[in-house]
């Protein structure tokens, strides 16, 4: 077997990320793409678009009449978590692919599920969107999952510009987050994303293994205090949620510097990606705030809200 077929065989037969190929063949990324760009062209991958499954169709139509979202997005279930995020993010950049037009301007979260989007974007093209960072930074995140990298990534890859907003994703205290939002370069660019066409965001379960837990954020029992309040699950690491979709008081709010759930709720198109089974209780609960106008997630994930949504 030659290396094009190799490395074509690993992406779309076993969910190889383009990262972890670059990684094992010492190559970089933008090396790769065009190895199987090239397999494409040659034949050796042939891709196959087929009318939607009735199946899909329907549970779209159900999740439309529940939670009055315009689309779902299903990816087929994988073997493991990371393949799972990975076929979840093909779907949602096929899907920008067939929406972004020029002048529109995104406002980006951060994440796992988020960063993944921009590794199936195909050659550059040339529009002009903004990606605009709509939560700060954190080194603790890793570069891959802050909104400002991910920003930077989706502009080469669907063309147009980043902003960056210059502030950290988490304060320590209410005090410190109200004094940053007042800075004039903090409010452009938070007003820049406020106006967004679109909105990419995550969906954050709330547990003592979680991301935010892993990364610093808040402590154990930080998290312990806020699932005794009633808190579930966040979005874009703001605001916490309960299983209703409530607001939940819980001792965290109030320190990140992003778009609030508030302001996300005026953007025309917001667009939630969770690959994890995890989740799912969180997701039901975000899907309930009505912020939410395209989900994305697994095939498997989507039945079981639907079974928990006539349960809790």
């Amino acid at each position: 077997m030659d290396q094009v077929t190799e490395i074509a065989a690993l992406y779309y037969l076993e969910q190889v990320t383009q990262e972890e190929l670059s990684r094992r063949f010492s190559m970089s990324r933008p090396t790769i793409s065009k190895l199987l760009k090239r397999a494409r062209e040659e034949g050796i991958v042939d891709i196959r678009v087929r009318a939607r499954p009735a199946a899909a169709a329907a549970l779209e139509k159900e999740f439309q009449h529940r939670f009055g979202i315009a689309r779902l997005l299903t990816a087929v279930d994988q073997r493991d978590q990371d393949a799972q995020r990975d076929s979840v993010a093909a779907i949602v950049a096929m899907h920008l692919d067939s929406i972004l037009q020029d002048e529109m301007i995104i406002a980006v979260g951060m994440g796992r599920n988020i960063a993944a989007i921009a590794s199936h974007i195909g050659a550059p093209v040339t529009r002009t969107i903004t990606f605009v960072s709509a939560i700060g930074g954190s080194m603790r995140a890793g570069e891959h999952m802050s909104s400002d990298h991910i920003c930077r990534r989706l502009a080469a890859r669907f063309g147009g510009e980043s902003e960056t907003l210059y502030a950290p994703a988490l304060v320590a205290d209410a005090q410190m987050r109200r004094a940053l939002m007042a800075n004039d370069v903090v409010q452009h660019t938070l007003n820049r994303a406020r106006r967004a066409d679109i909105a990419l965001i995550g969906i954050g379960d709330v547990n003592e293994d979680s991301n935010m837990v892993r990364m610093g954020w808040f402590s154990p029992a930080e998290v312990a205090a806020s699932k005794l309040a009633g808190a579930i699950g966040d979005m874009m690491g703001y605001d916490f949620i309960t299983i209703a979709g409530k607001a939940a008081d819980v001792p965290m709010q109030g320190r990140v510097i992003g778009l609030s759930l508030d302001e996300l709720r005026r953007i025309p198109n917001v667009i939630a990606i969770a690959s994890e089974s995890t989740k799912i209780v969180a997701i039901l609960a975000a899907l309930r705030t009505g912020t939410i106008t395209t989900l994305a997630t697994t095939e498997a994930n989507a039945r079981t809200i639907l079974e928990l949504d006539a349960t809790a």
